[in-house]
Parts: structure tokens; C-alpha cells; sequence
């Protein structure tokens, strides 16, 4: 048996993510995702407003749609050519992208253009989160990966907290506009923050290419995506097959796209991404109808219905930071725990939409939920990158984003099919809230028996003993990976502080 020593910072320094060697990256790292924050609540708040104004309600939904659709593409595509070249490019990339569609986005005249420049932001967005992971793996050291993750937590409380307020005064005080063209001198500063450190990353390490079938694989999950997302616009016969069809082809894409065994917990890569998506799932479909309940069954005013979104980010903010500070942490633990009390805020909720307990319930208990993301969701992302390989980062890092975004699609679908009963009146709203919450909970307590497989496993190893070199998704030619139409299993040996392995 051996234990894995406490890993230290470079040079055999004990640092932290603002230790010199760490500063500048940290803070580019920081202001980029919290100008992505404010850009996600901002221009959702700004969006009604600019489509009254270019006349564009009916293509309303295509702003949102399309970034979905695109940030797809932007991750799978990141994270093949961080495998194959290293991350620089993606990052400059989707830098230049996110200001260029931002700067569009302003000076939009139509909202045919408005919707382009949102395909060019969820492109950026794509491209910029994956290449971030993959900067977090390759610059950070193992012990302080916990502790960036914690700030990039941290970095989604302002903006959740004032975000949509500011937007909101600034599109009635001065323009729609300036929320697109406002974001841009600080995607700016955040790219010259972060620039200095892309000469710590890796260059090429193969003369492979991208593999184009992996480009179109991406597609076809996006239009799925999409497709799924639709279902609680148009819950009807129509909308229930084009939501059909897009789960077909959303899980045929991503049958390509993730590490092979990532549906059965596959120990190591696999069960960190499946647990990613589980974990998003569960919280975003019970998310987006906290509010709905507090003002269809309790009456509160939209301030106080917020309040709990509120107290949960500073609960998935507070939870994020303790998970970093603790010296051994059971990673599988941690896992276990989030969902333990992800259900219970789940619980609490239906008891609310029933009108069993009262609403204050809510403010107590949906926080409870916060705490369990900050320790899950975080815990599943760290042993992601404990456990993935140099020549596999990029991958793997879009698909644990890929994971995120299409079960939380599908979760989001499933809430929003159950609202549409309730507001045709086939069901109560308490009755649909309370079923959306018991079913979000389920899904997080059965998930709780596959919390072991984030343990780790041993290499895979041939006849004669060698180990063996796992492929790279997506790569094609000649070099020290090569491409296969589906990735190979990603078995690996990893552990962390405080884990043990044979």
C-alpha cells in the first residue's frame, strides 16, 4: 500500500493561488470567469428588452438556443486542440470571439445580428471554459487546484448577487447596449492578465490532427441539446417528438464525445464526468422552479422569491472554500455528502410547494442544497483533473463540461414540461413543483451509491505487463496518440492528499 505525499508548490514552496508563481494566472483566470458570470445573468436580463427593441420576439428564444448550440461545439473543439497544440490558442481564440460578439452585440440593428453575436459568444464561452480547465490542470499544482476551483465559486457570488439588478438599471437608465458593449474592456483586461502565463503552457506535443467526425459528433449533441431544451416551450405532440428526436441525437453525440464507461461510473475520468453531470442536473432542475414556487403557491414578490438563489451561492461559495482548506479530503466523501444534502434542500422544497410546511422553510432549507454543490460539484471536477493525463486534459475537460450542460438540459426540460401541465391547467402547480423536486432528490440519492467509484482504479496493463497508452479522443495521425472513432476506456491510476492506493 502505498499513501501519496502532500504534493507542494514549485521549487518545493508551499504557496497558495496568489503565491507569485500563481498570481497573475489567478486573476485572469478570476476576472474571465466572472465577466462569463456577469455575461450569462446580465444579457438574460437585458435580452427582453433588446428583442422589443429590434422588433425580434419571435426569434427571442434563438439568442439563448443558439449560445447553447455553439458553446457545445467551442468546448469539444477546445479540447481536442489543447491535446494536440496546448491551450494558448483556444484561449486567444475564444478572447477574441467573446469581445467581437459582445461589440456586435451592441451595435446590433436587427435581431438577426443579435442572435449571430450570440453564437459567436457561446463559441467563445466554449472555447474559454475547457482552455481554462486545461490551464488549471497543467499551471496549478495538485494541492492548490481545490483552492482555485473555490475562487472561481467565489467569482460567480457578485455577479449573481448584483448582476441582473445592475444590468437591469443600466438597460432602463441608458441602453440594452451598453450590458453587450459594457463587458468588453473587461474580457480585455482579463486576456492581458492571463496572457503572461500562457508561456508556462505546453506547445504542441503531436503532429496529429483535429479529427472533423469529432466536430460533427459535437453537432449533432448541440442540435440535441437544443432539441431537449425545447420541450417546455411546446409541450405538445410536436414538441414532444422534436424533444425525442433531440434526445436520440444528443446521446447518440456524446456516446462519441465522452470517455467510454462514463454511464456506468466507470472508476476514475469516467465517474468524475458522469458524477459533473448528475450533480448539475439535479441542482439546475431544481433551481429554475425555486422561484417559480415561492411566487405561484406563497405570493412572494420576485425580491424575496430571488433571496433563496441568493443564499444558495453564497452556500455553494462557502462550501467550495472548505472543501480547499481541508488537508485530506475523501474526494468520494465529499461527493456523497453534496448529494446527502442537495436531496435534502429537494425534500424541503416540496414540502413548501405543497404548502405542508411554511414558505421561510425555503430559506433555510434550498441552502442546503448550495452547500452540497459547493462540496460535490467541485470534489467531481478536482478528481477530473487528479486523474487525467497530460495528452488527454483537453478531452477530458470538455467532456466534463459537455456532461454538465446536457444533463442540466435535460433536468431543465423535465421541470419546464411539468410547469407547462401546470399552467394548462392538467395538473396543480403545487403538484408539478413538488414532483420536479422529489424526482431531482431521487435522482441525487441513488446517485449516492456510486460515490466509491471516484476512488480510483488500477492501470490496464497487456499480457506481458507494460502499461498501456490510452488514445486521444479525436486525434488523428501520426505521433504518440492516435485516433479512434470512440475513446478508449480511461481507466487510470489516480489518487489525492490522503488517499490510498494499491
Amino acid at each position: 500500500m502505498t499513501v501519496r505525499a502532500e504534493p507542494r508548490a514549485p521549487g518545493g514552496r508551499a504557496g497558495t493561488i496568489f503565491s507569485p508563481a500563481y498570481r497573475v494566472t489567478t486573476l485572469g483566470i478570476l476576472i474571465l470567469m466572472t465577466i462569463i458570470a456577469f455575461e450569462a445573468l446580465a444579457v438574460a436580463t437585458a435580452l427582453p428588452t433588446a428583442a422589443r427593441s429590434l422588433h425580434g420576439l419571435a426569434s427571442y428564444g434563438w439568442a439563448f438556443t443558439g449560445f447553447l448550440v455553439t458553446s457545445v461545439v467551442g468546448m469539444v473543439v477546445s479540447g481536442m486542440y489543447s491535446d494536440l497544440h496546448g491551450a494558448r490558442r483556444p484561449l486567444l481564440a475564444g478572447l477574441l470571439l467573446f469581445v467581437a460578439g459582445l461589440l456586435v452585440g451592441s451595435a446590433a440593428n436587427t435581431m438577426l445580428v443579435l442572435v449571430a453575436a450570440r453564437f459567436v459568444q457561446g463559441l467563445a464561452v466554449g472555447l474559454l471554459i475547457t482552455a481554462m480547465y486545461v490551464v488549471m490542470g497543467e499551471v496549478y499544482d495538485d494541492l492548490l487546484r481545490p483552492r482555485i476551483f473555490a475562487a472561481l465559486a467565489g467569482a460567480w457570488v457578485i455577479p449573481g448577487l448584483v448582476g441582473p439588478m445592475l444590468a437591469g438599471w443600466i438597460t432602463e437608465q441608458l441602453s440594452w447596449r451598453w450590458v453587450f458593449g459594457g463587458l468588453s474592456p473587461f474580457v480585455a483586461l482579463g486576456g492581458l492578465l492571463i496572457l503572461p502565463s500562457l508561456r508556462q503552457l505546453r506547445g504542441s506535443v503531436t503532429t496529429g490532427r483535429i479529427d472533423h467526425r469529432r466536430v460533427g459528433y459535437a453537432l449533432l449533441t448541440a442540435v440535441g441539446v437544443a432539441g431537449v431544451a425545447n420541450l417546455g416551450e411546446h409541450l405538445d405532440l410536436l414538441g414532444a417528438a422534436g424533444a425525442a428526436v433531440g434526445l436520440v441525437a444528443m446521446l447518440a453525440g456524446l456516446r462519441r464525445l465522452l470517455p467510454a464507461g462514463t454511464a456506468r461510473f466507470a472508476s476514475g475520468v469516467p465517474a468524475a464526468i458522469a458524477f459533473r453531470g448528475v450533480l448539475a442536473g439535479v441542482f439546475v432542475g431544481m433551481e429554475v422552479i425555486v422561484p417559480l414556487t415561492l411566487t405561484v403557491q406563497l405570493h412572494y414578490s420576485p425580491t424575496m422569491a430571488g433571496t433563496p438563489l441568493m443564499l444558495s451561492a453564497l452556500s455553494w461559495a462557502a462550501a467550495s472554500t472548505i472543501q480547499s482548506r481541508l488537508p485530506h479530503p475523501n474526494r468520494a466523501r465529499l461527493v456523497a455528502l453534496g448529494l446527502v444534502l442537495m436531496a435534502v434542500g429537494g425534500v424541503g422544497m416540496a414540502l413548501v410547494a405543497l404548502r405542508t410546511v411554511p414558505g421561510a422553510v425555503a430559506f433555510a432549507l434550498w441552502p442546503f442544497a448550495g452547500f452540497g454543490a459547493g462540496f460535490a460539484i467541485t470534489s467531481a471536477s478536482v478528481v477530473m483533473l487528479e486523474c487525467t493525463t497530460d495528452a488527454q486534459r483537453g478531452s477530458d475537460s470538455a467532456a466534463l463540461q459537455l456532461a454538465d450542460s446536457s444533463v442540466s438540459a435535460i433536468s431543465a426540460a423535465f421541470a419546464g414540461a411539468f410547469v407547462a401541465l401546470a399552467a394548462h391547467g392538467r395538473i396543480g402547480y403545487g403538484t408539478g413543483f413538488a414532483v420536479v423536486f422529489v424526482a431531482m432528490a431521487g435522482l441525487a440519492a441513488v446517485a449516492i451509491g456510486r460515490a466509491s467509484r471516484l476512488t480510483g482504479a488500477a492501470v490496464r496493463r497487456p499480457a506481458d505487463g507494460a502499461p498501456v497508452s490510452p488514445a486521444v479522443p479525436g486525434v488523428t495521425g501520426t505521433g504518440p496518440a492516435t485516433g479512434a472513432d470512440r475513446p478508449l476506456s480511461r481507466s487510470v491510476e489516480c489518487s489525492w492528499p490522503g488517499s490510498v492506493s494499491s
